[in-house]
């Protein structure tokens, strides 16, 4: 079957992308990395010793990056409904972290730690309809701050891929509820026509 000129220019894009290219090259697993790499770099988030839990984990490009940061210093949890190959020193959990059994797993994983930094790259699977993309974005992206609001220490950090429109001021009012400090960064490994950036908590009011 013939592939749509759509798919086929997505595929060009995708395989030409610097990011792309530079991921397959230093080893990580997406393009995403870049994303936490360069937030990491602006907004310091990975401390050595610090417990963190990245939402929505797989394929494990943030986990990854986290874990290389961290260097065996520290405690790495990682959670998403789908399969993640393994990754040295991330505690990986498989299921809907909503769900109590599996939000059980991750409170005895973290065993009583204080959780420094909470982040979620969490995304639906889009449809290309923004009256159903949207709202499933933004009840994703609710979810991520429920938890960090459940598990962050005080002046703990969180990070979240949000997608600007319908909900995005709400959202962003919310989070400015619980964090001293609120950012809203566009990574450069964000593609420029995506309508995604990510909100930096920093400094958790428990």
């Amino acid at each position: 079957m013939a592939r749509s000129k759509t798919s086929a220019g997505w595929l060009k894009e995708h395989v030409d992308d610097q990011y792309v290219q530079m991921a397959q090259q230093d080893g990580y697993r997406t393009r995403a990395s870049y994303k936490l790499l360069e937030l990491d770099e602006k907004d310091k988030l990975l401390q050595p010793g610090a417990t963190v839990l990245d939402l929505g984990s797989a394929p494990g490009g943030w986990s990854q990056v986290v874990a290389q940061q961290l260097d065996g210093n520290g405690v790495v949890i990682a959670s998403d409904i789908l399969p993640m190959d393994n990754i040295a020193d991330v505690t990986f959990i498989q299921g809907d972290f909503t769900e109590e059994s599996v939000f059980d797993e991750i409170m005895a994983a973290i065993d009583g730690r204080p959780v420094d930094l909470v982040i979620s790259d969490m995304a639906p699977n889009m449809s290309g309809m923004s009256s159903i993309d949207q709202p499933g974005a933004m009840y994703l992206v609710e979810l991520a701050l429920d938890m960090a609001r459940q598990t962050l220490k005080p002046g703990g950090n969180f990070v979240a891929k949000v997608f600007q429109g319908e909900g995005f001021d709400e959202y962003l009012a919310d989070v400015r509820q619980s964090f001293s400090k609120v950012l809203i960064r566009k990574p450069k490994a964000s593609r420029a026509r995506s309508r995604e950036v990510y909100i930096v908590g920093k400094g958790f009011r428990a």
